[in-house]
């Protein structure tokens, strides 16, 4: 099996290698065209700011690549936001393979600390991306900005107000949290993930 990670200006790809070490898999990091087209799975990693990773998407052609992939692709963090129609970070137009806006946290008072980073709980899981993964598990997030609830929604988290925590559209997935980061509930979505067809 081919797995590749879309390598573009957008940091957190090397944890994501050592995941994949992990459950015994290694993946080809690659900004080319053909390659990307080529592989069984995709993972689109990021962390980072939304509309400079658009700008490199664009100037490559990546983005137009990733929304016509049509094996299992798996956007993380930041590389999920950019999936999206639109967010909020420095006004930008994504990619558009989900519908949901991508909105940035508005803490209610004081003692609540934007971005978020720490563990929090997953929760309405659907889909065989969590196959095996317990209510409520708890995975590992770092983020200022989140994606609304919408239709595509597989997973919810609550942070300020309920957000989408995964969505899912086709053969597109896309996780807020980090798996690479999310001990054996990560390992076992990523295992998930490269058993989808």
């Amino acid at each position: 099996m081919s797995i590749v990670i879309i390598q573009y200006n957008a940091g957190n790809i090397q944890s994501v290698l050592y995941a994949l070490e992990r459950v015994g898999v290694t993946a080809t990091v690659t900004d080319n065209l053909e390659a990307i087209q080529a592989a069984d799975k995709v993972i689109f990693p990021g962390v980072g700011e939304a509309s400079t990773a658009m700008a490199y998407l664009k100037e490559r052609n990546l983005d137009t690549v990733i929304k016509n992939l049509q094996q299992p692709v798996l956007g993380i963090c930041l590389g999920m936001q950019l999936m999206c129609a639109y967010s909020e970070e420095n006004d930008t137009t994504c990619i558009g393979i989900f519908e949901e806006q991508v909105k940035l946290f508005k803490p209610t008072d004081q003692t609540i600390k934007v971005p978020q980073i720490g563990w929090n709980t997953i929760s309405n899981l659907k889909t065989d991306l969590f196959r095996g993964i317990p209510e409520n598990s708890f995975t590992y997030f770092v983020h200022g900005y989140y994606a609304a609830l919408g239709e595509h929604a597989i997973a919810t988290t609550n942070y300020i107000q309920d957000y989408s925590s995964a969505l899912h559209k086709n053969n597109f997935y896309g996780v807020q949290f980090h798996p690479e980061k999310s001990a054996k509930v990560g390992e076992q979505i990523i295992k998930n993930f490269l058993e989808l067809s």
